[in-house]
């Protein structure tokens, strides 16, 4: 639980760089390609493909391609319809979804009730926290983060369930997960991207570098690592504890306002909901 909360931390400033930096001027297509093959240089000196099996090769490459391939070209291109505070809004909803997923689509055991009402409260905190009036026309990205969210909870709830739990096992495989974002963004980027709209400034390098490396080659690794060591239901809560994080970063660095009445209130309801998902101690 502590290195979920770590990388929390890490991928707070990752909404107000992409929204504020990268969006305005750079190519979704391009950022995003940029962003998977720093991640994929940092982690392929660690490749060992002898130490896992094709099926495994190709689900790794699979996993990576939804969880961030297509999540992240759905997630930048969000920026350029909604603002960053309502792409926060509308990411509330990915805790139900690792839920639904995990008891539904992969046809595992149902799920104890207090994960449900977990991640029900997990969506309740971070609304009271982010809720504001949202734009007049912001179907497109509410429909594009959502697409994200959906694309985010099935690549965790893969990779929980299918991935080796030896960590240097995991780590010697990890540069596959971002082999297949790669692929995706790479063959997005030929298809669609604007090659008028490149980084062109340090500070649009400087954000990749951050994002590739930082956000995303170490981060993910950490996650993902992290995710095998805690149940499903503290992985769906821990999804929305970005929100109050995301929220402190506009604050800090952007002098965004921050209600920290509902700041307080609805970290409070989170918190609530991470705990109510701790493994419950037997009795003798």
């Amino acid at each position: 639980m502590h290195y979920l909360i770590l990388v929390t931390v890490l991928w707070a400033f990752s909404f107000s760089l992409i929204g504020e930096l990268l969006a305005p001027s750079v190519d979704a297509y391009v950022a995003v390609f940029i962003r998977m093959l720093l991640a994929f240089l940092l982690l392929a000196p660690m490749l060992r493909l002898s130490q896992h099996t094709r099926k495994l090769q190709w689900q790794l490459m699979a996993i990576g391609a939804v969880q961030i391939g297509i999540m992240y070209l759905l997630l930048y291109h969000a920026f350029l319809y909604i603002s960053v505070a309502e792409v926060l809004l509308f990411t509330i909803f990915t805790p139900l979804y690792i839920t639904l997923i995990d008891e539904w689509l992969l046809n595992r055991k149902p799920l104890p009730k207090r994960w449900w009402l977990a991640a029900g409260l997990s969506v309740v905190g971070a609304g009271i926290i982010r809720y504001q009036g949202v734009s007049t026309e912001f179907l497109t990205g509410f429909l594009l983060i959502q697409g994200a969210n959906l694309c985010f909870a099935l690549g965790q709830v893969a990779y929980k369930r299918i991935a080796p739990n030896h960590t240097t096992t995991q780590i010697q495989h990890y540069a596959l997960f971002f082999l297949g974002a790669l692929f995706i963004s790479g063959l997005a980027m030929l298809l669609f991207g604007n090659m008028s709209r490149l980084p062109t400034t340090a500070t649009h390098w400087a954000v990749l570098v951050w994002l590739g490396l930082g956000a995303s080659g170490a981060g993910y690794l950490v996650w993902s690592l992290a995710s095998k060591k805690v149940n499903i239901g503290q992985l769906a809560t821990m999804n929305n504890a970005l929100i109050p994080a995301g929220l402190l970063v506009n604050y800090l660095l952007w002098g965004q306002n921050v209600q920290w009445g509902s700041l307080l209130l609805g970290g409070s309801v989170i918190l609530f909901a991470v705990w109510l998902c701790q493994p419950q101690k037997s009795t003798a």
